[in-house]
């Protein structure tokens, strides 16, 4: 084990707790973000799956900000000294809703924290678990896998990317333009440039355009999962990025029920058929 690996192992237990409330204003935002038309938000109301990523914000000062726009390392997630973080997937299990005007508090620990070696040189996982609780007890259970990386080398291998599905039951198109990635990004207080600043995106990290969020693609697979089959309670969810998607190409996400009545296959598409993001829906 190198030495920077044994002083990150420090990190592994590390726990942070947070409170907020569920305020309507972000609720009715995201709606509009999402282009749906839905009734203005009261007290009461179920917030939608995935929806909690509006809550619990990352309310760094503008100094604690690193080059990127995350904030600096070194705080509750570890001090990794590859440049690149990306959000690479999750899995979560949801107990009873949570509701608008709720107080609500997260809980979260690092849980692992590992390396590997790719094609592309380095890469270190970071597993984070978030437990959010409202008055009657853990309303939702969360992994989170976090990946950082090397930037990109000119020799590095391209890996081989992996057809998407074509048997979907639903299909919706996404153009996702940099007006729905700023407001997504406003939304959740992304201050990763990655999604917003084409000249750093393009020149620093060596992608072709801006980067649409995981959580955002994510969002939108649940999102195609409640306008297909609005009165299904969603239990469990697993998500995995496969391959980022951009800013200069639509995208399309899918689903398709499977035969027991109790899981839906989702998917992203890109514009060349490769597939983005892989997930796993399951019912009660």
């Amino acid at each position: 084990m190198t030495p920077e690996a044994k002083a990150l192992e420090a990190w592994i237990g590390r726990t942070e707790t947070r409170s907020d409330t569920i305020v309507p204003v972000p609720v009715a935002a995201l709606s509009a973000t999402l282009d749906r038309n839905d009734p203005d938000p009261r007290a009461g109301d179920a917030l939608a799956p995935l929806w909690h990523w509006l809550y619990f914000l990352p309310l760094h000062r503008q100094s604690e900000t690193g080059p990127d726009g995350h904030a600096s390392r070194g705080g509750f997630l570890p001090p990794v000294a590859l440049p690149r973080r990306m959000w690479a997937g999750g899995r979560l299990r949801f107990h009873h809703p949570l509701r608008v005007g709720e107080a609500i508090e997260r809980t979260s620990r690092i849980v692992d924290i590992s390396h590997k070696s790719g094609g592309t040189g380095t890469l270190v996982f970071v597993l984070v678990r978030h437990q959010i609780s409202n008055e009657h007890g853990v309303a939702v259970t969360e992994e989170h896998d976090i990946v950082y990386r090397d930037y990109p080398k000119p020799d590095d291998p391209v890996s081989a990317p992996r057809a998407a599905a074509t048997d979907a039951a639903w299909e919706r198109v996404v153009r996702p333009d940099a007006v729905l990635l700023f407001r997504y990004s406003a939304l959740t207080f992304n201050g990763h440039r990655i999604h917003y600043d084409r000249r750093y995106v393009t020149e620093v990290e060596g992608y072709p355009g801006l980067v649409v969020h995981g959580p955002l693609i994510a969002t939108l697979l649940v999102d195609l999962l409640r306008s297909q089959m609005p009165n299904a309670q969603l239990t469990r969810f697993a998500f995995r990025a496969v391959r980022p998607l951009f800013d200069i190409a639509p995208f399309t996400v899918c689903g398709r029920p499977e035969a027991d009545g109790k899981t839906v296959k989702l998917w992203a598409r890109d514009a060349s058929g490769w597939l983005a993001m892989d997930a796993t829906a399951t019912l009660a």
